[in-house]
């Protein structure tokens, strides 16, 4: 299956690979599992309701490589990414961090088995796919961070993510050009769930672009 996922025919309408994959996805072996996921998911991800149709002219820039810049915030140990989705971020930050062990939470059966396929296609042994919503999280604070991206705003966030978190373990969040205006309006939300040192970073400037903004913070429970 994989096989003929890769030789089919990229749609034409697809993002041409900006010379910015080569640098984020150093690694020869990387940037092939890198293309391979792109191009499957520009040649499947409309008629399996993981992306728009829009989102093929920008799909490398505005999602594969926005995800790929946040790879070197994340910890080397075991993080989540909370509604996986279309695996924007966390197949692409298993491809770029396979020194991180994944743990990609979604709780839509079609994408589930979207997800599990690609890590199969993939060859990703560091990644665990587990379907089931964040609320629904059994094995308390044991990750080392958590990720999520264009999930919700941080307020509702924090409730379903924070709790997976292990004391010192942190939050990165990528948002948009409100990420500012979303930790000054949880600021309760942030005293509830111990939430400390929250700030906003701009990633990829001078690489791509357009820059990813990580919101970050850490878990400090008493």
């Amino acid at each position: 299956m994989a096989d003929d996922n890769v030789s089919r025919e990229t749609p034409a309408s697809v993002e041409a690979e900006p010379q910015a994959a080569a640098t984020l996805f150093s690694d020869a072996t990387a940037l092939d599992r890198a293309r391979r996921f792109t191009h499957a998911l520009a040649e499947q991800g409309e008629e399996r309701g993981l992306i728009g149709p829009l989102e093929l002219p920008r799909l490398w820039t505005r999602h594969v490589l926005n995800s790929a810049i946040a790879a070197p915030l994340f910890p080397a140990g075991r993080v989540g990414d909370v509604g996986s989705g279309a695996g924007l971020p966390g197949i692409v930050l298993a491809i770029a961090r396979p020194d991180v062990q994944w743990v990609l939470i979604e709780p839509m059966e079609r994408r589930v088995a979207w997800l599990s396929e690609q890590v199969e296609a993939l060859g990703l042994s560091n990644v665990e796919v587990v379907r089931a919503r964040a609320e629904e999280w059994s094995k308390g604070p044991v990750l080392d961070a958590v990720t999520a991206r264009a999930v919700s705003a941080l307020r509702t966030l924090l409730p379903l993510t924070a709790p997976l978190v292990r004391n010192g373990g942190e939050l990165i969040f990528l948002k948009g050009q409100n990420a500012q205006v979303e930790i000054d309006a949880a600021a309760k939300q942030m005293r509830k769930f111990h939430v400390v040192d929250a700030r906003v970073e701009l990633l990829g400037e001078g690489v791509l672009a357009e820059p990813t903004r990580a919101l970050r913070g850490r878990i400090a429970r008493p």
